[in-house]
């Protein structure tokens, strides 16, 4: 009888713990969704990008549970310039978004908050939500690339999406600030068989670059760029091609990342 006694007093525990741990178990998966595109503030059009680190990050910060929490883990815009996270928990959060445009946070030396065009939104079934930007460049596509040889050739322009006097205004009271950061400091000519072309699926074989010194591109804003890839395309492949620029600003301010700008991809078939 002593023994009966003894084995239901350690299962009685057992069975507790057990159903705490199914308890614990049986929380919801997170399944709200955000939904969200980039746009130029000036022109309604969306902020191309790259789908990678060096493309436009989005940090969420969940606040449901108060403001001294860790952000969600960083994560980045497709090439079209949008981006959506199909598992969060439903709450209230804050979205800070890094690219090449001016920073949404601008903060003086000593911390002084000087803009603050991040949001905070609450995130419940599927939320929908727009950021209006100031993108660094815009580059555009002259006319449709062309082929010869196995080589593309592609004409672009290049234009300031901000100019230099808005630049200076937002930037310069951050602190630390250079003339040399509005210098553009290279042209890339991606070339891929894939369709999200970019730095992060490009093929180094036939993909090209140019760089410049100091102030030496100032004189080409606007005018046509001609861009050619290298090496030899094999015969009918169908490749995808795509340039990108950037100026010498790095975001987050301190981070040494220099965010390129994009125009749109174009398929070529190799003849």
């Amino acid at each position: 009888m002593k023994k009966i006694v003894f084995y239901t007093f350690i299962c009685i525990p057992l069975l507790l713990c057990s159903c705490d741990l199914l308890e614990k178990d049986n929380y919801e998966a997170p399944e709200e969704t955000i939904k969200g595109e980039v746009v130029d503030v000036a022109t309604g059009e969306r902020v191309l990008t790259d789908q990678g680190s060096e493309g436009i990050r989005v940090r969420l910060t969940e606040l449901s549970w108060g403001t001294n929490v860790e952000h969600n883990d960083d994560f980045y815009c497709m090439a079209d310039g949008t981006f959506q996270n199909t598992k969060l928990f439903k709450g209230n959060y804050h979205i800070e978004l890094t690219g090449p445009f001016i920073p949404l946070t601008r903060k003086a030396e000593d911390g002084t908050v000087l803009a603050d065009e991040s949001k905070t939104i609450d995130i419940a079934g599927v939320t929908n939500v727009k950021f209006e930007v100031q993108p660094f460049l815009k580059i555009e596509w002259v006319d449709e690339p062309t082929i010869s040889d196995g080589k593309v050739t592609a004409h672009i322009r290049v234009k300031r999406g901000v100019d230099k006097n808005t630049f200076r205004e937002k930037i310069e009271p951050m602190g630390g600030y250079s003339e040399s950061f509005l210098n553009l400091t290279d042209i890339q000519f991606f070339v891929s068989y894939s369709s999200s072309v970019g730095y992060r699926s490009r093929d180094e074989r036939w993909s090209t670059q140019i760089e410049y010194s100091g102030d030496e591109f100032d004189t080409q804003f606007g005018k046509i760029i001609t861009l050619q890839s290298s090496g030899t395309i094999p015969a009918g492949r169908t490749v995808f091609v795509r340039a990108a620029a950037r100026i010498n600003y790095a975001t987050p301010v301190g981070s040494g990342t220099r965010r390129w700008n994009y125009n749109e991809a174009k398929e070529a078939l190799v003849p």
